[in-house]
């Protein structure tokens, strides 16, 4: 008699010696092997790759772009398609997707992920954040070549400006007020509280630099509020209309990408992921 794993053993070995196949339909072809076989591709011993494939990543458009036109010319694409990804500002070409009929490996790609500059990324850290006097002067100071500061309709020097938030106070005032009837008594007291400069206090910036590399300049509006609750003023920048102005970048990116490479490879708006 023999035991279970001898069965076991010659089942595998009668497995991997008939070599059999199963073929589906549409031409798929699946291979009867034993669980204990393991696969091994010699194609590093090889002088050469059996086919190209490769995954590039960047942050230049230029480069991005050159990659791609180069690389269509050079290698055997099998329909190539592009998907750019608004909400992230990145894309991603995949070189042999293929179609639904003859479809391709899609492990050679391209992709780009657009990086904030510096300047941009200082002024996503500074909105909606609580500012002391000193935080909001000091930060004016990093970025005064980029700035331009408005009181009002009317516009003022960026040196004025910080002296204007350096120099703010908070002043506080009350009045009360009581009336004596014949039948009734009734006082009101009202307390009033505004934040006060020596210099000319500014209400609004406008910061200008490139959002993300590769793109145009680009004008960035910041409103200012001051919160005089506290005994010292708390001050905060908004940025106005936020949500539409990186629609806007969102928008620039796909229009770069489509005169660079457009011509080349179809873009879709979305992300890709090959279905197993």
């Amino acid at each position: 008699m023999f035991s279970k794993e001898t069965l076991q053993h010659i089942e595998a070995q009668a497995l991997a010696a008939a070599n059999a196949r199963i073929e589906l339909a549409g031409g798929a072809q699946l291979a009867v092997l034993p669980e204990a076989v393991r696969l091994q591709t010699l194609e590093a011993h090889e002088a050469t790759r059996y086919r190209f494939r490769g995954a590039l990543s960047t942050h230049s458009i230029r480069d991005f772009s050159n990659y791609v036109t180069k690389h269509l010319d050079d290698a055997d694409a099998i329909a190539p398609a592009g998907f750019v990804n608004q909400d992230s500002m990145s894309a991603e070409v995949v070189f042999n997707l293929g179609t639904p009929d003859l479809a391709g490996h899609a492990d050679d790609t391209a992709s780009i992920t657009l990086k904030r500059t510096a300047a941009f990324k200082a002024v996503e850290a500074i909105v909606g954040k609580r500012l002391s006097q000193k935080e909001l002067a000091e930060w004016l100071e990093d970025w005064a070549r980029n700035l331009e500061a408005s009181a009002g309709d009317a516009r003022l020097n960026i040196v004025q400006a910080i002296a204007g938030i350096r120099h703010m106070t908070i002043k506080a005032t009350s009045q009360r007020d009581s009336s004596v009837g014949d039948v009734s008594e009734r006082r009101s007291a009202m307390d009033e509280i505004e934040a006060k400069s020596q210099e000319t206090l500014p209400t609004s910036f406008s910061f200008t630099t490139v959002p993300y590399e590769g793109l145009q300049p680009t004008l960035i509006s910041l409103r200012l509020s001051v919160i005089t609750g506290e005994n010292a003023p708390v001050l905060k920048l908004r940025w106005v209309g936020e949500e539409a102005q990186r629609e806007e970048f969102a928008d620039e990116f796909k229009n770069v990408l489509s005169s660079e490479i457009g011509g080349l490879v179809p873009l879709t708006i979305g992300t890709f992921a090959l279905g197993k």
